[in-house]
């Protein structure tokens, strides 16, 4: 974890929408991941080797059709690496294991009305 000098890291704040955003996509629970995603958040990365640029709506609604992972006896793999925060941004990597494949996501995050935002996800698997 990382910050300016000076200033303290929201963890709390920051940790809650992770979590949000974790729980969503083990339970395949939409509801949660619209909780920590900004309406205007993209999701960009490279998923079996293409380059793919969806919108928040694309991306729920690929998660929202997937058997949740909960379900199918997948180990609740997640986990946060690194938080790099100033004032009321901050930079989120995370780790996860998803319908058995391993990511490594990039969050940027930025609080909104009082509260953390997921607005942009970079990703790729291995």
């Amino acid at each position: 974890m990382s910050q300016k000098a000076g200033m303290q890291v929201d963890w709390a704040g920051i940790e809650a929408t992770v979590q949000l955003y974790f729980d969503g996509l083990y339970h395949s629970d939409v509801d949660r991941l619209k909780k920590a995603f900004h309406p205007c958040a993209q999701v960009i990365g490279h998923f079996q080797g293409p380059f793919a640029v969806m919108s928040l709506d694309d991306f729920l609604g690929i998660v929202g059709g997937t058997p949740p992972p909960s379900e199918s006896g997948e180990a609740y793999d997640m986990k946060i690496v690194m938080v790099d925060q100033v004032a009321e941004e901050a930079f989120v990597k995370v780790e996860d294991l998803y319908m058995g494949l391993r990511f490594t996501d990039y969050l940027t995050l930025m609080k909104v009305d009082g509260t953390w935002r997921i607005i942009n996800k970079a990703y790729r698997h291995e």
